[in-house]
């Protein structure tokens, strides 16, 4: 019977899934002690073939990482150690998580939970709908109070970004992971339930190519009035993301910036990591003097090749696009945007909803060339 038991609770188990996301989740963390406790809804619980229990209110269970196996207790109680743990919904549930070695904040996810070990490593997968995946990563990434245009927007592009890689992490246990190397996805839709409108309102929507194909999406904060182009970041170009002017974002939060570095620091580093040529008189001259009206790819010239980006990263600088003068013994770095500017501005596609543009438009606008289409429409017949 308990076998038959079994057998019935997996197939419900891999069934219930059908087209949804399996995010790795706690991925910037190297996890040893786990709690999974309930917040809403009822879940089964079980390991390898043994059903250990359900977790109801006030239920929980931890997991231990243990010489390479999983170590499991149900309400404090041993259970033995594992190979694989399964937490299932019994309908709509979620689960409260809280990481005790290292402690990170609680944490709330929706639908199942799969706990393995992958290359040594605790995996904690999230097998969640596409629906309630999206509510959570718009949140994360874009945050509350914003137009219900902006947040379509954003929901057609982290759909379209979610079926292009969904298979990016499989060698690892899981599709997409929950940080900003695929999209972030810290919590559950908790504050704002304007966004599970949008999602629900552009079911399906994603943007393709002319050839029907989904295309590569990428937005940041703020594009400080030009987008830009993405080899300047990553070397290769990208299609439908192009450089150009953008002044829905000038006057926004994060459309400029400063920044002072001691000229001694700057000067070490050019020297040291680029051999910046200090003996020549007319480079040393300009060493501390830069001027960017739009956007370019290398420091003063390319023949120093002196990467912005490299600049960016090293000094903990808001973007790329910035121009720079000396003042006393400072550099001073004014700069424009807050993050990479490749592809959406989110600054400026939110106030584009709040001047009544509709999300199709903005989408068309931030990538050339693309247009919105219902995903079923493009999978074959």
């Amino acid at each position: 019977m308990r076998i038959v038991s079994s057998i019935l609770f997996l197939i419900l188990f891999f069934s219930s899934f059908g087209q949804e996301q399996s995010i790795g989740i706690l991925r910037d963390y190297k996890v040893k002690r786990v709690t999974f406790s309930h917040h809403l809804g009822t879940y089964n619980v079980q390991a390898d073939n043994s059903i250990i229990g359900t977790i109801e209110a006030q239920q929980f269970v931890e997991v231990e990482l243990v010489g390479g196996k999983l170590a499991l207790k149900y309400n404090t109680i041993p259970q033995g150690t594992f190979s694989r743990i399964s937490i299932v919904a019994n309908g709509n549930g979620t689960l409260a998580i809280k990481s005790k070695s290292p402690a990170v904040r609680e944490r709330k996810y929706q639908d199942h939970i799969e706990i393995s070990v992958v290359k040594g490593r605790m995996t904690i997968v999230n097998k969640v709908s596409m629906e309630n995946y999206l509510c959570g990563v718009i949140e994360s990434e874009g945050g509350g109070g914003r137009h219900l245009e902006y947040y379509k927007v954003q929901a057609v592009m982290s759909r379209t970004y979610a079926l292009r890689n969904q298979s990016r992490h499989t060698k690892e246990g899981f599709g997409l992971c929950d940080g900003v190397h695929c999209q972030a996805y810290h919590n559950m839709l908790k504050y704002t339930p304007e966004i599970r409108t949008a999602v629900r309102a552009t079911k399906e929507d994603v943007l393709v190519d002319e050839k029907n194909r989904l295309v590569t999406t990428y937005f940041s904060a703020n594009c400080g009035g030009e987008v830009c182009d993405a080899s300047q970041v990553w070397n290769n170009s990208v299609p439908h993301v192009q450089s150009f002017i953008d002044t829905f974002c000038i006057h926004t939060h994060q459309a400029t910036w400063t920044k002072r570095v001691p000229k001694s620091e700057f000067r070490n580093f050019l020297v040291k990591q680029y051999g910046f040529p200090i003996y020549d008189s007319i480079m040393a001259a300009n060493m501390y003097t830069f001027e960017q009206e739009r956007r370019k790819a290398f420091y003063i010239h390319p023949c120093l090749g002196i990467p912005l980006r490299d600049l960016r990263k090293e000094f903990k600088l808001k973007s790329t696009f910035f121009s720079t003068h000396p003042e006393g013994n400072e550099i001073v770095f004014e700069g424009r945007g807050f993050g990479h500017g490749v592809g959406l501005c989110q600054e400026g596609a939110m106030n584009m909803a709040k001047n009544n543009f509709t999300y199709r438009q903005i989408a068309e606008f931030y990538f050339h060339g693309v247009r919105v289409k219902k995903y079923s429409k493009l999978l074959p017949n």
